[in-house]
């Protein structure tokens, strides 16, 4: 085999194997025929708090006045609730899974969901302070579902998002999308537990990944998108940049050949 085949060739294997692939950036990939099968949601268990997390809790009632006093400032001036605002007005959990409620006193919320938290102290209102005539209306939420997420993303960070539920989808397109050098295949999802941290893979070119206990998120969730290995080969993400490279290569060790024979 002559010299410029042999060229051809090296060429050739190199580009094939430095490129990223489109199967490695297309997201639930499937069959076609499994593309309107139902999907059940067991993998959607309630966020059960934990110590940190601040919860924003509003008490209505039909003659407002009735409830000021249990409400904190910010709602009773009607304020824009932000993340800022409620990390100072909001109720945190502390280290003993209590927070403290004007005139409620401390109350334990560790391992709670939101909605059980709301029904006692819906509970605790009725049977001390109010009857049923007052119209009695608590509202829970967690302070906003916030995130964390590091790597081959186009925005890193804690990000917080305003709504009850959030998947990695979600979260990642909110932090710009995964960079062409990201490892789609093994995205790690870091969770905390009362236990410890427990560590999830989910693969996000499979369409099964909505099956993964990582895809929907929980508060305070750790994601971290791993390079690819092309990255650190440095030939390029493209067929052209990689081209481009191996041409550039090429020149160089032609030129250097050149100048030592001659």
């Amino acid at each position: 085999m002559n010299k410029p085949k042999i060229y051809l060739l090296l060429l050739l294997s190199v580009l094939v194997t430095s490129c990223i692939s489109k199967k490695q950036l297309i997201y639930l990939q499937g069959e076609k025929s499994a593309a309107n099968e139902v999907v059940t949601p067991s993998n959607q268990n309630p966020y059960r708090l934990q110590t940190n997390d601040i919860l924003s809790i509003t008490i209505k009632a039909i003659d407002p006045k009735l409830v000021e006093i249990f409400n904190s400032l910010n709602v009773q001036i009607g304020g824009t609730v932000n993340e800022q605002s409620s990390y100072f007005t909001g109720y945190s959990v502390d280290d003993h899974g209590n927070i403290r409620l004007p005139i409620l006193g401390e109350m334990n919320v560790l391992g709670f969901t939101v909605e059980e938290v709301r029904i006692k102290i819906e509970k605790i209102l009725l049977e001390k302070y109010f009857k049923e005539e007052a119209g009695i209306y608590v509202v829970v939420k967690l302070a906003g579902f916030k995130y964390t997420i590091n790597g081959e993303v186009a925005s890193t960070g804690t990000k917080t998002l305003y709504q009850d539920k959030v998947n990695i989808m979600e979260a990642i397109a909110n932090s710009g999308d995964i960079a062409l050098t990201g490892d789609r295949k093994d995205v790690k999802v870091i969770r905390r537990f009362p236990h410890g941290n427990e560590t999830f893979s989910i693969d996000l070119t499979d369409a099964n990944a909505v099956n993964s206990p990582a895809f929907n998120l929980q508060p305070n969730d750790y994601i971290l998108v791993n390079p690819l290995k092309e990255k650190t080969w440095g030939t390029g993400k493209t067929g052209i940049e990689s081209l481009s490279t191996i041409i550039t290569l090429l020149s160089l060790a032609t030129t250097t050949y050149l100048l030592l024979r001659n």
